[in-house]
């Protein structure tokens, strides 16, 4: 008779326990938004079975239209996992390999790229291909401006891209652009258009309300509006003008959503490979952090897989925590809703967090107890070259990385710091570095970087016009005032950079580094933002003449002179004194044409740069000629080949000296098929060639 009576208690308990989680879920969802602002939708899935839903707000503020369960919102790029879920289909059919180059489907991609760029390397933000939207962003030209921007549009606009922004499998680095070219595969591979592929896919599953974009005019049935009130508290409709897939832009219902996370939780008991296998790492992938469109991370210490999504004004969160068997799904169309937070919030009713055993890396104990022999502020360099500082702001030693805002750290002992916000992260500095200690046992390496500060010499070298063949676009650094000021294609005014040393610059959101030649000469500059990173800028060759140079007591120059009848000319060396008058002169030439260019001033002499059709093997040669400080001359040289080649200026380097000019090339000996580009002669003291590099076609 006890057992009869204790059956109900226990019923009533659990009917109970289950009441006081809805009111403490209600009221969670309740919290973030009012019942006329824009929506949010929430789930819950618990072994197998949808416990909890809630939709709250308006699918359209223009209409007062309440969202409801037929409600679609866009739910951005955790979509991502769906596209990718197609990929390892087709993989696991045979169709294709996780290990297939891309260019294997889309051969005009990345021609300079001689390493793989695997299947893998894109499904995992690991391929080095740049962010798109990112790349627009350096271009002035933002992809959510580009009205109708399809997928298309974005691989033709990666066509030009020649390399990518690191080694393929090297490194973690989040881009949309990997999954648009992913939903190019599956095209390639089923001959099938992406959108009606993706349809059956899902009506495969039973979500029969969850379609990619097609085109961002056509009405999407019950679409929630995307809505933002820009901080000034009146909400406006969030303009979306962009026609994307792949990536993102997946409209989908909260059922739809919830129903597949019933089939993830039941995949084991119902044998689905496919399903089992998207929720693990990638096989021989470089990382486990992320797999087939999912972050496989711990969340309030629980194992989970997870991604997140936003664009424009939607949102959305999914995760899942496998071992619990519990799933929360949230999705909104209100830019002031953080999905991600209320997620977690959501979790917590669920699951008391985990305090995770904090694990130190061994060197946290051989963190230097005394005073260091210099002072640990400073520049400091991690192994894939990002740069950081540590700094002293308002009597606060602060960690900066780039133009991102300080971060204070918190001083324990000598030479052992914390990060303000999270005292478990560890920053010890030694001599010659600084290590970051995980409580997890990891640890990053930041090597001092040893710098000196730049000179005038300096700033004038990084004077002058840049240019992207990948982006066809310029950047001109200028002087202003002793102030080293940029001009970016797109920008209404000059900004000033900030130059931290003779190689790093930032300016607003931009990370600029400087690339050197053996001569140590300013080539390029490469431009990071933020997804995009490693832009390459090369330096546009100044071939201005130089034709006179200042001395103690006067001036040295050189001309052209012609000949009384036209028939050929000489180059004329004068020293003169500061009034004009000359001291002595020399003439050098042959019987054609010779032409003067430039003069330098050597420890020796003088080095003369100019053009010959006297000597040489072509129409006209580079002419170079050395003299002593009397103007005799010591040697001459020319260089080229049968066409017309042209001496303009002259550096001294470390070997020699670096001859720049000009190399034409004419197709098949075609004189009205020809190019003319830049080029860079390396001769030795004596004249003698050491080595020549044709550049830019001017």
């Amino acid at each position: 008779m006890k057992k009869l009576i204790l059956l109900p208690a226990l019923l009533f308990a659990i009917a109970t326990f289950c009441q006081s989680r809805k009111i403490q879920l209600d009221s969670l969802v309740n919290s973030k938004i009012g019942t006329e602002d824009p929506s949010v939708m929430v789930g819950v899935v618990k072994d197998g079975e949808i416990i909890y839903t809630s939709i709250r707000g308006m699918a359209s503020l223009q209409h007062m239209v309440p969202a409801n369960e037929n409600t679609r919102s866009n739910i951005a790029s955790t979509a991502k996992q769906f596209t990718a879920l197609m990929v390892l289909d087709l993989s696991m059919k045979g169709k294709l390999s996780l290990e297939d180059d891309i260019r294997e489907f889309i051969p005009d991609l990345y021609p300079e790229v001689k390493e793989e760029i695997k299947i893998r390397h894109l499904l995992n933000h690991t391929s080095g291909v740049r962010d798109y939207c990112d790349l627009m962003g350096i271009q002035q030209d933002p992809w959510w401006r580009r009205e109708g921007l399809d997928n298309d549009e974005v691989i033709e606009f990666l066509t030009q891209q020649e390399t990518v922004a690191f080694e393929p499998g090297s490194e973690y680095e989040y881009s949309n652009s990997g999954y648009i070219l992913l939903a190019k595969v599956i095209e390639v591979i089923t001959e099938e258009e992406f959108h009606e592929y993706s349809r059956r896919y899902f009506e495969e599953m039973g979500m029969n309300q969850t379609r990619f974009l097609e085109d961002y005019m056509r009405i999407v049935p019950n679409q929630a509006l995307p809505y933002s009130d820009w901080g000034d508290g009146e909400w406006k409709q969030f303009p979306m003008m962009t026609s994307t897939y792949g990536e993102g832009f997946l409209f989908t219902t909260l059922n739809d959503q919830l129903s597949f996370e019933i089939l993830i939780q039941q995949a084991t008991e119902s044998g689905n490979e496919l399903l089992i296998k998207s929720q693990e790492p990638i096989p021989n992938s470089e990382i486990e952090q992320y797999g087939f469109g999912l972050e496989l991370s711990d969340k309030l210490g629980y194992i989970s897989v997870h991604h997140a999504g936003g664009t424009g004004s939607y949102g959305s969160q999914m995760v899942r925590y496998p071992e619990e068997k519990l799933s929360i799904f949230v999705m909104s169309s209100n830019s002031k809703v953080w999905t991600g937070g209320l997620a977690d919030e959501i979790a917590s009713v669920f699951l008391e967090e985990i305090v995770t055993p904090i694990e130190y890396a061994s060197r946290l104990d051989s963190v230097p107890t005394k005073k260091l022999s210099k002072d640990f502020k400073g520049q400091y360099l991690a192994s894939d070259g990002r740069l950081i500082r540590i700094e002293e702001e308002e009597g606060n030693v602060v960690w900066k990385y780039a133009n991102q805002y300080s971060i204070p750290i918190i001083k324990e002992e000598e030479n052992l710091y914390h990060a303000s916000y999270d005292e478990n992260l560890k920053i010890g500095f030694f001599e010659t570095e600084v290590v970051l200690f995980d409580p997890d046992g990891e640890t990053t390496i930041f090597k001092k970087h040893k710098i000196e500060e730049p000179t005038l010499a300096d700033y004038e070298s990084f004077v002058g016009k840049y240019y992207s063949d990948e982006l066809d676009m310029n950047f001109s650094l200028s002087l202003v005032e002793n102030d080293l000021m940029i001009d970016l294609d797109g920008w209404s005014k000059k900004r000033k950079v900030e130059v931290l040393n003779q190689d790093d610059f930032l300016v607003r959101n931009y990370i600029l580094k400087v690339e050197r030649d053996e001569f140590d000469r300013v080539v390029a500059i490469s431009v990071s933002l933020s997804r995009a990173k490693n832009n390459r800028f090369a330096k546009k060759s100044n071939l201005q003449f130089q034709p006179k140079i200042e001395i103690a007591g006067g001036t040295i120059s050189v001309t052209t002179i012609g000949s009384v009848d036209g028939s050929a000319s000489d180059i004329l060396l004068t020293k003169n004194y500061e009034n004009g008058n000359e001291i002595w002169s020399q003439q050098f030439g042959g019987s054609s044409y010779d032409k003067a260019s430039s003069i330098i001033d050597t420890e020796d002499g003088y080095l003369i740069v100019g053009s010959t059709s006297s000597y040489g093997k072509g129409n006209y040669d580079m002419f170079v000629i050395k003299t002593n400080k009397k103007g005799k001359k010591v040697w001459q040289n020319t260089f080229g080949e049968k066409m017309n080649e042209y001496g303009y200026t002259a550096e001294i380097t470390p070997t020699g000296y670096l001859i720049k000019g000009t190399t034409q090339h004419c197709t098949d000996g075609d004189v009205f098929d020809c190019t003319t580009n830049i080029w860079m002669v390396s001769i030795d003291e004596d004249g003698n060639q050491l080595s020549s590099k044709v550049l830019e076609e001017m």
